[in-house]
């Protein structure tokens, strides 16, 4: 039954206007690149907020919702998952939402250099094997990635359960001389906390919390970055 149900959402994903499957051989050669327009897309040149590991899209809806004047694109890899963000947020009559289903590193073959003005990376799997250290989406060459495509200022958001990805992070940012804008191990105890940081919660943060886990949060960007 279960693999049936993902076959539908398949063919589904392929009949929702909001949702691109780009073919990796297009981004790699930057036909992609060179043959696509976002602003055409969203038919505006509003700025353009990523969510990476976009899950079913919780996150990128409710933010779209409270900022309807920016455009926002959730990346994922799970067909049956991004299916179900692409199906709600035209459900919502949001348009200015839209979902990519394509690996993450991939992401500065999606988009120009310059052109994203925030990246939001809610709840990504902390990778803890060493072996898995090139995976984690913090991880020196994601952030280069993200540099590229980023906005002078734009600012990168990490939102987590795990107190080994946000300190892993941490060294990260430490290692680009960058320091973080916000670092908190208890977003929801700060009182300084972002709205956005703690207006929407993802089916397993809510899960995550009721199981009395803390959620870490870092804000950072590469505006004040040291050469090392």
């Amino acid at each position: 039954m279960g693999s049936k149900n993902k076959l539908k959402k398949f063919k589904e994903n392929l009949n929702f206007f909001n949702l691109i499957q780009p073919q990796r051989e297009d981004l790699l050669s930057l036909k992609f690149l060179n043959e696509f327009s976002w602003n055409d897309f969203f038919e505006n040149k509003n700025k353009i907020v990523l969510e990476l590991g976009c899950g079913k899209g919780e996150y990128t809806i409710e933010l779209a919702k409270q900022n309807p004047s920016l455009n926002y694109v959730g990346i994922d890899i799970k067909g049956d998952r991004i299916w179900r963000g692409a199906k709600t947020s035209i459900e919502s009559g949001l348009k200015n939402v839209a979902f990519v289903r394509t690996q993450i590193e991939l992401v500065d073959f999606l988009f120009q250099k310059n052109s994203i003005s925030e990246i939001w990376l809610t709840f990504p799997d902390p990778q803890m094997k060493f072996k898995r250290k090139n995976h984690r989406l913090t991880n020196p060459d994601f952030l280069k990635k993200y540099k590229k495509i980023l906005i002078e200022g734009g600012n990168i958001n990490l939102k987590t359960d795990s107190m080994f990805l946000h300190g892993y992070t941490l060294g990260v940012l430490d290692g680009f001389g960058l320091k973080p804008l916000i670092s908190n191990h208890d977003i929801y105890n700060y009182i300084n906390a972002p709205k956005e940081a703690i207006s929407i919660q993802t089916f397993y943060e809510k899960k995550y919390k009721k199981l009395g886990r803390e959620i870490t949060y870092l804000k950072f960007n590469f505006t004040n970055e040291t050469k090392r």
